[in-house]
C-alpha cells in the first residue's frame, strides 16, 4: 500500500521545482505500523493535541505575549520580540519549502488507517517538512535560556506535540525530524537579530538535575 521510489542523481540534476521527495524505508515501516494499530480514540486525541502547534494559534499567542511585554523590563521586551519574530518566521518557512518540495502525506497512501480513524490532513503533497514540528523545534530551542525544570518540561511538550503528527499520519517520521531540526536552527539564527540570550540555564543544571 505504501511505496518507495528512488530518484537517481542524474534525475535530480535535471529536476525542476517542486522536487518530489520520497519516504524512506523507515518512514514507510512506521506509517504502516501506525495505520494498522491505531483506533478512533487515540486519533481524536492526537488531532486535538496537535492544535497546540498550529501556526494560527501560536501567532495569536505570540502577538498577545508581545503586547503584554510592552512597557515591561528590557528582558521581557526582548523575549516578546524574539517570540513574535520566531513565530512569524516559523510560520512562513514551511510554506516556502512546500513550494520547493512535493511529498505525498502518508494519510493519502493508506486505506486501513482511515478505517481505524486516521483523518485527512492538509494538502495532499505538503508532507515535507512538518510545520507543526518546526514550531515545536523553535520552542524547544528557545527554552534553552530557561532554568532546568521549565526547560525540560517545555521540551517534553514540544517533542510530544511533534509526535502527534506521526500518529495522525499527517507526516512521515523524517518530515517531523527535519521540521524540528529546522525550527531549532531558525530560532538560534534569529537570536542574532533579537538579542535573545544564549543558554544561561546550564549553570544551574548541577544544582537542579
Amino acid at each position: 500500500m505504501f511505496k518507495i521510489a528512488r530518484v537517481s542523481a542524474s534525475h535530480l540534476r535535471g529536476q525542476r521545482f517542486p522536487v518530489t521527495i520520497r519516504p524512506t524505508r523507515a518512514d514507510v515501516v512506521a506509517a504502516r505500523f501506525i495505520a494498522r494499530n491505531t483506533a478512533p480514540a487515540p486519533e481524536i486525541l492526537a488531532r486535538a493535541l496537535t492544535w497546540g502547534a498550529d501556526e494560527k494559534v501560536l501567532l495569536v499567542l505570540a502577538a498577545a505575549g508581545w503586547l503584554a511585554s510592552r512597557g515591561r523590563g528590557e528582558p521581557l521586551r526582548r523575549a516578546g520580540n524574539h517570540a513574535l519574530l520566531v513565530t512569524v518566521a516559523a510560520s512562513l518557512l514551511p510554506h516556502g519549502l512546500k513550494r520547493l518540495f512535493d511529498q505525498t502525506r502518508p494519510d493519502r497512501r493508506t486505506v486501513i488507517g482511515h478505517l481505524h480513524g486516521v483523518p485527512f490532513s492538509g494538502k495532499r503533497e505538503d508532507a515535507f517538512p512538518s510545520g507543526h514540528a518546526l514550531h515545536m523545534g523553535a520552542l524547544a530551542s528557545a527554552a534553552g535560556a530557561l532554568p532546568a525544570g521549565p526547560r525540560r518540561a517545555i521540551r517534553a511538550v514540544a517533542v510530544g506535540i511533534s509526535l502527534t503528527r506521526l500518529v495522525v499520519l499527517a507526516h512521515w517520521a523524517s518530515d517531523v525530524v527535519a521540521g524540528f531540526a529546522l525550527g531549532a536552527a531558525l530560532e538560534r539564527l534569529l537570536r542574532l537579530c533579537t538579542g535573545y540570550p544564549l543558554d544561561t540555564s546550564t549553570e544551574n543544571d548541577h544544582a537542579d538535575p
